[in-house]
């Protein structure tokens, strides 16, 4: 009963309104490195909710009918980003069998088994077998692990000071870092050419992400255009389709992206662009800047409640 009441006050909510969600990852087990991220238990219950009281479409048609007047009442998209193997081995299945289309926005790069660089803090951290990490390399010194909250603490204070550097620079700092504190083993994450090519032949969307994950914001227009360009040569060679859908790496407003991104990614043939900015997509809405939004809670009315909170404040 509740969630019809919630159903309701969405579909009067939520009209001529587009919510798209964003998603990385659907892990096998819940991870205290990574809170933000659903396990696969959570990620079933959650596209079952969303089949059952809302309308999802893909990104490309739902852009259309937004733009159409068309668009149905309760509409989302579904999009993860940065190419992880687990959306072909845990979140592929679970989309099937409820029928719910997606977007996944590949960063080219790590197709041929390297990690993301988020992802090896995180590993370096959580597996670190001292009390202490030396973090001397990012001029943090050394740091107390005392425990699994620390641990997740300090990555995330790690990732913060690597973030904004350029991406030579950050992998060579996070060299040292491992260089520093011993030999971390750790499994790859991400899809390969052929795991993508899969991946698309199943029906999902493969939508470009730059190749490298840079911070745009700050890079030339040339730069920036050949990171671009390089990501939807190989993506479009690996699937044989052409990409249709650009997401900013990091994707604030602002901060890691700006008007001259902007005109770079309209050059390419995209039909639309979206950032991490929370929030609902109108119709009127920019088509380069749309925004997205996902709820973390851990309960399905909680979650049904967020997603109706996002399109009343929006």
């Amino acid at each position: 009963m509740l969630h019809q009441l919630i159903s309701l006050g969405s579909r009067l909510a939520g009209k001529n309104k587009l919510s798209i969600l964003i998603y990385h990852q659907v892990l096998e087990r819940l991870d205290d490195m990574r809170p933000g991220e659903p396990d696969q238990e959570q990620f079933d219950w959650q596209m079952s909710l969303i089949s059952r009281y809302f309308t999802p479409l893909p990104l490309g048609e739902a852009i259309e009918r937004l733009q159409a007047g068309t668009l149905p009442p309760k509409a989302v998209c579904i999009t993860f980003d940065d190419g992880y193997l687990n959306n072909l081995t845990l979140a592929a299945p679970i989309l099937k069998r409820y029928g719910v289309p997606a977007t996944v926005f590949v960063a080219s790069a790590f197709s041929q088994g390297e990690n993301m660089w988020n992802d090896k803090v995180l590993d370096l951290f959580e597996q670190a077998d001292s009390d202490v990490i030396d973090c001397e390399a990012i001029g943090l010194g050394k740091l107390s692990l005392a425990d699994g909250a620390s641990r997740r603490q300090l990555a995330y204070k790690t990732i913060g000071v690597l973030k904004y550097l350029p991406v030579q620079e950050r992998l060579e700092k996070i060299a040292a870092l491992y260089a520093a504190n011993g030999d971390i083993q750790i499994s790859r994450k991400m899809m390969s050419e052929q795991e993508i090519r899969q991946l698309s032949e199943l029906g999902i969307e493969i939508g470009a992400h730059t190749h490298n994950h840079p911070i745009l914001k700050g890079m030339s227009p040339q730069a920036v255009r050949e990171e671009i360009a390089e990501n939807v040569r190989l993506l479009e060679s690996w699937t044989g389709k052409q990409v249709k859908s650009f997401a900013y790496p990091n994707g604030k407003p602002g901060k890691d992206f700006d008007e001259h991104t902007v005109e770079v990614v309209k050059e390419f043939p995209f039909k639309q662009a979206v950032s991490t900015e929370w929030g609902v997509s109108r119709p009127g809405a920019d088509l380069y800047r749309l925004k997205r939004f996902t709820p973390w809670d851990r309960t399905p009315l909680k979650f049904h409640l967020r997603m109706l909170l996002n399109l009343i404040k929006h």
